[in-house]
């Protein structure tokens, strides 16, 4: 695209009072991967917000950097990767956008654009399937085919929803999803990948420029979906903090990064609870009273412990974790 091209489409939004904000995907430029560069399972595990699709086979979803030739050629840095075995029947990269960021969009045309490249024995072609809400095409039924080669293509589909009913479809905290898919029924017998970057979905039918965001900016968004403190390199590093209340019941707290989108599920690895005096400490169940803004675990049937005395739960390894979800 060139920067006459470029500088005209950035006057068009922003005469339409959208230069900034025009995106709705979070972490379209692949940034953010709290969970870890790679995942084999489905769901979400490795690239924030964007979660793995599969049926048949085996996949893997990884976040990968570009060459400093195609970092020059797209203007990102860090892309996803689709790797599907041989046999897979139908697979793909799956999408959800909370009601309150979509609604905007809602009986109006969209348009979602991204870079491409990737290898697909089924001549090389891909899917945009419909953009659907609870289980409903809300797109007047628009869908869209890419083939894409071994090097950086951008593609764009605007989605028509001016036929659908805003009022029908508001409900509070409800997921609204898209994908970009291997085409249903595939059976070949080959592998096959699919390498994406600059994802975006905007109102109205023009692709414009991506709109970058810094990658504080785009972690704190991230990090209302799922968030992970890890350890690092330091052994010791502390999660939550409390007191004892019994003998065999302790309550712990800390503050999370930024309101999550609802009272998140907890999780964590390599880590335990210690107490000065005392030493570690040894518990039988969890359970988390967590809500948007703060972690609270209770931990029960303490072994050890002596009440009223400060402990913390802390890592036991440089892999020490906890993980707070809220995801669609």
């Amino acid at each position: 695209m060139s920067k006459a091209r470029e500088l005209a489409e950035l006057g068009a939004a922003y005469d339409s009072g959208a230069l900034s904000n025009r995106n709705l995907i979070i972490n379209g430029a692949m940034q953010v991967a709290q969970r870890g560069t790679s995942q084999t399972g489905t769901g979400y595990g490795s690239v924030d917000r964007m979660s793995l699709a599969l049926s048949g086979g085996t996949a893997t979803m990884s976040q990968q950097t570009n060459s400093a030739t195609d970092r020059a050629t797209t203007g990102f840095d860090k892309y996803l990767r689709l790797a599907f075995s041989a046999g897979n029947n139908n697979g793909g990269l799956n999408y959800k956008i909370e009601a309150a960021d979509i609604i905007q969009a809602i009986g109006k045309k969209i348009t979602l654009s991204f870079f491409a490249k990737g290898t697909n024995p089924n001549g090389g072609s891909f899917e945009v399937i419909h953009f659907w809400y609870d289980g409903s095409n809300v797109d007047n039924g628009t869908s869209g085919t890419l083939t894409v080669t071994s090097t950086w293509t951008k593609y764009s589909i605007t989605l028509d929803t001016a036929t659908v009913s805003s009022a029908s479809l508001t409900a509070a905290l409800s997921s609204y999803h898209f994908a970009i898919q291997q085409p249903n029924g595939d059976t070949s017998t080959n592998a096959w990948t699919l390498d994406i970057t600059g994802l975006q979905l905007e109102v109205g039918t023009e692709a414009t420029p991506f709109e970058h965001r810094s990658f504080g900016d785009e972690l704190a968004l991230c990090q209302r979906y799922y968030q992970r403190q890890t350890a690092g390199t330091n052994q010791y590093s502390i999660f939550l903090t409390g007191s004892i209340d019994t003998t065999s019941n302790i309550y712990l707290y800390g503050k999370l990064n930024g309101t999550m989108r609802t009272s998140p599920s907890f999780a964590t690895a390599n880590t335990y609870l210690y107490t000065q005096p005392g030493g570690t400490l040894t518990y039988a169940a969890t359970s988390n009273r967590s809500g948007p803004e703060v972690a609270s675990i209770n931990f029960g049937t303490i072994s050890g412990g002596t009440q009223g005395y400060g402990i913390r739960f802390e890592s036991n390894a440089g892999n020490g974790y906890v993980e707070f979800d809220a995801e669609l």
